[in-house]
């Protein structure tokens, strides 16, 4: 048995769930829904080009939750990932996941968005395991603010080996698959990286380094 990591964001699913979810909390009513989309999109080009601090993207992202019961935004978002996610999710990738079940590897998401998004839709995929940048909530209240180590380039090996050193794992034989150059310092680390429908940069490193190449749909 070995791990099957996948990042989440354009490798599960055609899209990225906080955007998504950006445009969902417009429609709700909770954000400036013009200029709070607007400043998404300048946040999210930063990370197309590898430039993004996600400590302000998530201030940003977070702030119009803050102050809402963790079972306020569940009860919204539960709804959102079936309308929305569900239909973007490759079938591909399902695929892909299925075939590693079914060898008997352990599958785990590990994603640059948050917890109150990655862990519904990693149910929706059928995943039970999954890390993601943690959401500080005190007596059930979201504050807007993150905590520990964000799964971020760098963070996610370092919440990555956290989670092994727990489970008593190792990255012995794990696939690791991810369309981001962001996600190139972990690709390096297992011994099958797989790009899938990669950015520019790390479409480049893959052809360089004999890396498969996925087209997921």
């Amino acid at each position: 048995m070995a791990l099957a990591i996948f990042d989440l964001d354009e490798t599960l699913i055609n899209g990225d769930c906080a955007s998504l979810w950006s445009e969902q909390m417009a429609r709700l009513g909770w954000v400036d829904g013009k200029a709070f989309l607007r400043r998404d999109h300048e946040l999210m080009q930063a990370y197309g080009k590898g430039h993004l601090q996600m400590e302000d993207y998530m201030a940003f992202s977070l702030e119009p939750i803050a102050g809402r019961t963790l079972e306020e935004v569940e009860h919204l978002v539960e709804p959102w990932v079936e309308e929305v996610i569900e239909p973007i999710i490759y079938s591909d990738a399902c695929r892909c996941i299925a075939e590693h079940r079914q060898r008997g590897d352990r599958i785990l998401i590990i994603s640059a968005s948050g917890t109150h998004l990655v862990g519904p839709i990693a149910a929706r995929l059928g995943v039970d395991e999954y890390l993601a940048i943690e959401l500080e909530a005190v007596n059930g209240v979201f504050t807007g603010r993150t905590h520990g180590v964000l799964t971020y380039r760098e963070g996610k090996i370092t919440r990555l080996l956290e989670w092994l050193d727990q489970e008593q794992e190792n990255l012995e034989g794990a696939s690791f698959y991810s369309d981001s150059r962001n996600d190139l310092p972990l690709l390096l680390k297992v011994d099958h990286p797989y790009a899938v429908n990669p950015d520019a940069v790390l479409r480049e490193h893959a052809q360089i380094n004999g890396w498969p190449i996925l087209n997921w749909s």
